[in-house]
Parts: C-alpha cells; structure tokens; sequence
C-alpha cells in the first residue's frame, strides 16, 4: 500500500465504520447522563477513541507474530461484546427502574463501566487488523490515529445527541440507553454469523 488519497480516504471509511457502535452507546451515555459537562463528553470520546484506535493496532500485531492464535479468538469477539454490553445494559436498566425519580449521581456512567464500553464497541475492530496487515508499522499508525480521530467526533456528537434528547426523556432515558446497549450487544452477535 502507498500513501495516496486511498489509503486517506479508506482509513477515514473504516473510522466511520467501525465508530458506529460507539456513536450508539455514546448516544445511550448521553441519555443516561443529560447533565454531563464537556470534560466529561472528551474523556467519554476519547476513551472510545482510544480503543479504537487500539484494536486494529493489536490486531495488526497478532497478524504479524501470532496470527494462527488470533483467528481462534476471533470466534469469541461477538460473544465478548455480547455478554459486555447486555451486562452494562441490564445494570444501566436496573438502576433506571429502581431509582425512579431520584436524580443521584450514581447513575452516570463510572469509569469502570466507561472501559467495559470501550472493550465491548472495539473488540470487533481486532479483525481489522487482518485488514491493514500489509500495511508497514508508520501506516498502520497513522490508520490507527485517524480511525480515533473520527470515532471522537462521531462520538461527541452521539453525547450531545443524547443529552438533548435525555433532558427531554428525563427519568425514562436510563432505560431507554440500558435497551440501546443491548441491541447494539445483540446485533453485534447476529451480524457476525452473515
């Protein structure tokens, strides 16, 4: 591969594709949190970001030192993000019909959780990795860094979609981000059988 506007344009396309599930859950947080201040919104959308970012990284390695290892692994990716993002969406569920109207600030999303998002919307992006293996290691970088460059943006703007429609949804937005959560889970695992 050179660098050309090919190589530009494919890795903005795979930026795109692959910040799609975490536009989703980004949408869902910003339900879930309405209120939620603009250094909260960048760490949110850096922290997916840089998963992002990482995943095809990783996947490049394991296609150029283990790769007879990761291609058994790839058949647990959609369980991964499955069981990740059902078990983040039923808490996000729980919480939401258990506190009722109580606003408390428990119900934003931890840091804990923040990551388990980060892993569960990325882990499919491992596999891009055999799709950057020809590659050299500065390409694949610079792929990496655009593809976190556009999940940021795309990411913010999920937040912001979802604080604006949080602050209209009020007590039943937790739920609808827990609903959200697991069909992105679902869909990630019925997607990876076609």
């Amino acid at each position: 591969m050179e660098w050309n506007f090919v190589f530009l344009f494919n890795s903005v396309m795979l930026g795109v594709g692959l910040a799609m599930d975490a536009f989703s859950v980004s949408l869902a947080n910003g339900l879930n949190e309405p209120e939620m201040k603009t250094g909260r919104m960048t760490l949110m959308a850096g922290v997916f970001a840089l998963f992002q970012a990482a995943m095809p990284m990783i996947g490049w390695v394991c296609v150029h030192t283990v790769v007879q290892y990761f291609q058994s692994f790839e058949k647990l990716i959609p369980w991964i993000a499955l069981i990740l993002l059902c078990y983040i969406g039923i808490n996000m569920l729980r919480e939401s019909i258990k506190g009722g109207d109580e606003e408390e600030e428990s119900d934003d999303v931890g840091m804990r959780a923040l990551l388990v998002q980060g892993v569960a919307t990325s882990i499919d992006a491992l596999s891009v990795g055999f799709t950057i293996a020809e590659y050299d290691l500065l390409m694949a970088v610079v792929c990496a860094a655009i593809i976190a460059f556009v999940t940021f943006f795309i990411c913010l703007g999920g937040i912001a979609i979802g604080k604006k429609a949080g602050t209209k949804l009020a007590g039943k937005a937790g739920i609808l981000g827990g609903v959200i959560l697991i069909f992105i889970g679902i869909e990630i695992f019925v997607t990876s059988f076609f």
